[in-house]
């Protein structure tokens, strides 16, 4: 099964053994509504937005984009066994927390976030409250914007794989 452009879960049991390359950016979203907006959950992995904000969603996006769109790794997949089908990505996001409740991170659409790998492995995503969120002094409802928050999320992409040994 992919998960978006080409990136598959895990196979079962699979932890990052050998870490060749760690990612680091960061995305805004000027028009992130966060808790304010409806959310539902799909499934215990994922969590799907019906407000025009998203949650943090497309903050994510542009902060992995951000992490991977500038790197070429052509000598880090050849280290890779199987090379870039087999390749473990490992995501950590930093998101401003709700309002409402200060220690859990703003809703993410884990399976858009997904989408971004082109190929690989993604282990599950990691999201942390982190990241900032700010008032714009600027509410465009045409763009469907419920406030003036903006959201700003922190994103570290690592890739490497799994080299069987366990401890």
């Amino acid at each position: 099964k992919r998960l978006g452009l080409g990136a598959r879960p895990p196979k079962p049991g699979s932890t990052m053994t050998n870490l060749l390359f760690v990612q680091m950016g960061f995305g805004v979203d000027q028009h992130g509504n966060d808790d304010k907006a409806a959310m539902q959950q799909d499934d215990k992995d994922s969590i799907i937005s019906s407000g025009s904000g998203g949650g943090a969603t497309k903050a994510d996006v542009r902060a992995i984009r951000n992490a991977i769109e500038f790197n070429s790794i052509p000598g880090v997949i050849e280290a890779v066994p199987g090379g870039r089908s087999e390749m473990l990505i490992s995501v950590k996001l930093g998101v401003p927390p709700k309002r409402n409740a200060r220690n859990e991170p703003m809703d993410v659409n884990l399976n858009e976030v997904a989408k971004v790998f082109p190929y690989g492995r993604l282990l599950p995503i990691e999201v942390v409250v982190g990241g900032l969120s700010f008032h714009t002094g600027r509410i465009v409802r045409e763009l469907g914007d419920v406030d003036d928050l903006a959201v700003c999320v922190a994103a570290c992409v690592s890739i490497g794989y799994d080299n069987g040994e366990r401890i």
